[in-house]
């Protein structure tokens, strides 16, 4: 079983806007109550924001904090959410450059997964870092000066970060073990090149539309499998992250 406790006493920030996948925040979200951790959702605005699925309008989250009220020296760690909106507007953020900038350079835990890292990109922190983003964006990481690697999670010092939903569960176990302070497992050293370019769209993505029910149902049944993958896997004894 896994230990409760895990993050007992952490605050983890979570940062996002409107056009937030949905599933990318509330899986991850649960894991970290789940873990012990106390959570605030910060955003540029207060209120709620609106989550998507894929490009398709999902249920709000009510706002704890607004940027401008959060302090990074409040918290232990930041997770920052994916979806293709939330993180183009983020990266045009002051704000939120500003506000990741405070995590990193004072050496705290950063998880982020699919267009997450478009913030990391923007606020000139990617620059010989080893990551993984969703991979239609694989262009923008390496021009912004890292390694990109085609791996479901990929650990370099205080980053963790995962190319998207469909890695949702090791991305909670490699993010539950960052923010904890514990040491990584993943193989030492930089990779001599980054992973190359896909040379298709992922079909799931493409054909997605044609086949899925609608919004309301398809979030429900989402969450409630990945919700359920994520505790099945917890309870597999011996859990090692997968070296690079």
């Amino acid at each position: 079983m896994p230990d409760l406790n895990a993050l007992k006493g952490r605050r983890i920030a979570v940062l996002a806007v409107d056009g937030f996948e949905k599933v990318e925040l509330v899986v991850p979200v649960a894991a970290l109550k789940i873990a012990g951790a106390d959570v605030d959702i910060v955003s540029l605005h207060g209120g709620r924001i609106r989550g998507v699925n894929l490009h398709e309008p999902a249920s709000k989250v009510r706002v704890d904090k607004t940027r401008r009220r959060a302090s990074p020296a409040e918290y232990d760690g930041l997770l920052i959410p994916g979806g293709c909106s939330k993180p183009d507007l983020l990266r045009q953020s002051a704000q939120a450059r500003d506000f990741v900038r405070a995590f990193d350079w004072q050496g705290k835990p950063i998880a982020t997964l699919c267009h997450g890292p478009w913030l990391l990109a923007s606020a000139g922190l990617t620059s010989g870092k080893t990551m993984t983003s969703w991979p239609g964006i694989r262009d923008d990481m390496v021009n912004a000066g890292a390694t990109w690697l085609d791996q479901e999670v990929v650990r370099d010092g205080n980053w963790v970060t995962s190319r998207g939903p469909q890695d949702m569960v090791p991305f909670v176990r490699a993010m539950t073990e960052l923010f904890s302070g514990a040491a990584s497992t993943q193989g030492a050293g930089r990779p001599a090149s980054s992973a190359p370019q896909r040379e298709q769209p992922p079909a799931l993505v493409v054909n997605s539309m044609r086949w899925l029910p609608r919004p309301a149902l398809r979030i429900a049944v989402g969450v409630a499998l990945l919700s359920a993958g994520l505790a099945a896997s917890q309870r597999r004894p011996g859990y090692r992250m997968k070296a690079e």
